[in-house]
């Protein structure tokens, strides 16, 4: 990766304070349909778990932009963010397998898988590659499994294995085209 002065400008502050706005505003959506409806309702801790969750996946996406100026790899990070907040979102809102079915809790493998191979890899492209494609078979594995348990859950997280491996190529097109 190479450092580069990407979002440091007067044009990045504004894409800083964009994505940072609308952070922030996810995590308030919930308190305004607290007060339309009794369908939702958050506690105080809800709402610290997804203001930690949304703030770990910006400042990860900020770190990617300030450090690398390919467009596939920020992307391809993009991608991969997604997929990790997705996992964690599903399975803490109402589970991929099914609500409350222990199940869930293998998906983390995933997670661990992709951020161990990321990590592994000191996040070059090519070894991000790699832990992309792990991270998707470890997701598809445990898909299909779950799919015993409940088809259409199954199906949901079978999804995800494609947003790691839409990361992985995006990450292959900047280890090709740095």
């Amino acid at each position: 990766m190479t450092m580069d002065k990407a979002g440091s400008g007067q044009r990045g502050s504004y894409w800083r304070l964009a994505g940072w706005g609308v952070a922030g505003l996810l995590v308030l959506l919930p308190l305004a349909a607290m007060q339309f409806t009794e369908e939702v309702n958050w506690t105080f801790s809800d709402f610290v778990f997804m203001a930690v969750l949304l703030g770990s996946v910006g400042l990860g996406f900020e770190w990617i932009v300030r450090t690398s100026s390919s467009l596939a790899y920020r992307a391809g990070a993009a991608v991969a963010l997604l997929a990790g907040f997705l996992t964690i979102w599903v399975n803490a809102a109402v589970g991929m397998i099914g609500d409350d079915n222990i199940f869930n809790f293998l998906f983390g493998i995933v997670l661990m898988v992709a951020m161990g191979g990321a990590v592994r890899a000191r996040f070059e492209p090519a070894g991000m590659t790699r832990a992309m494609v792990a991270a998707a078979l470890v997701q598809a594995g445990l898909s299909a499994a779950g799919m015993l348990s409940d088809v259409r859950g199954g199906m949901l997280s079978m999804t995800f294995a494609g947003l790691w491996l839409l990361a992985a190529v995006l990450f292959r097109q900047a280890a090709r085209f740095p």
